[in-house]
């Protein structure tokens, strides 16, 4: 395991999600000088952890459910003592978010012990159109900036 190495994984459909993870990806490359590979959960269900020294892991939300992919990761998987931290992409306030899907999967997945949890802003786009988009990048790189440091060390 090395501790310079991180993993992102997410799950998305309209891509907000993987467009969080892909700056989160940038500032742990370019700030942090760490070591990133990005996995979208949708194509490989069940990536292979031992490389990493963290997980950051990040979900959409959708019609009220987390997208399953990362759901299931975040509740069948035994991370070790790797640092965790999950993020969503979601219209709800965070707290509530929060609530209703990552205190839900910790119940699961009790050897699950997140050192960060945050929400960014969702969008809602059918059929090409974007009907409402509350994505804010900048707060996804604010939030891996304030952890950096954890993943780190």
């Amino acid at each position: 395991m090395s501790t310079n190495k991180t993993l992102i994984a997410y799950a998305t459909r309209g891509g907000t999600t993987e467009g969080y993870a892909k700056a989160i990806g940038s500032v742990l490359t370019d700030e942090f000088k760490m070591q990133v590979d990005i996995v979208n959960l949708n194509k490989d269900h069940n990536p292979k952890l031992t490389p990493y020294r963290n997980v950051v892991v990040g979900a959409g939300i959708r019609t009220f459910k987390m997208h399953k992919e990362g759901a299931e990761f975040l509740e069948k998987t035994d991370f070790g003592d790797r640092n965790i931290a999950i993020f969503l992409s979601a219209l709800e306030p965070r707290d509530r978010a929060i609530k209703r899907y990552v205190n839900v999967i910790l119940q699961k997945n009790i050897n699950l012990k997140p050192i960060a949890v945050e929400v960014f802003g969702g969008r809602i786009r059918m059929l090409g159109i974007t009907s409402v988009d509350i994505t804010d990048i900048e707060k996804a790189k604010e939030w891996v900036r304030k952890i950096g440091e954890q993943l780190r060390s």
